[in-house]
């Protein structure tokens, strides 16, 4: 059996750190979308990428790729985005189970209004907060942690 190797005080101040400010990132991103869209943080997140994909549009299982999220749990997003008419799901001519994701004009034009204070919030909650050189620290070493764990 292995031995546990816990967290020197370094590392527990780097972890505690991470946990904290990711929370609150993460928190103030999604009260900002709430109150000036009525968006949630994911459904934003899921308007960004079919708005950066070819003809708008993202298999859903890609599309659930590429948010780290679960099926069921994109399906709900998606859902939420159709109602508001911000979505359309269409199947896939090529294979009868696929399904894409297809941002519409309006979801296009609700992203468009949401960007600036979306931005506006993320410059405040972290990328301002950040000297140039300590943000290039940071996107290195969370890229990696990233990479390491796709």
């Amino acid at each position: 059996m292995t031995q546990t190797r816990w967290l020197d005080e370094r590392e527990k101040a780097a972890w505690r750190g991470f946990l904290e400010a990711s929370h609150r990132v993460e928190r103030r991103l999604e009260q900002q979308l709430k109150e000036q869209s009525g968006l949630s943080h994911p459904q934003y997140e899921v308007l960004v990428l079919l708005a950066d994909a070819p003809r708008r549009e993202l298999r859903m299982t890609e599309l659930a790729h590429a948010l780290i999220t679960s099926k069921s749990g994109l399906t709900y997003q998606i859902g939420q985005l159709e109602k508001r008419g911000y979505v359309r799901r269409r199947s896939c001519p090529t294979d009868v189970r696929g399904i894409f994701a297809q941002l519409t004009d309006e979801g296009y034009e609700a992203l468009r209004q949401a960007a600036p204070g979306h931005v506006a919030a993320v410059r405040e909650a972290l990328i301002d907060v950040l000297e140039p050189d300590e943000l290039a620290v940071v996107a290195e070493a969370l890229g990696r942690v990233g990479h390491r764990l796709r």
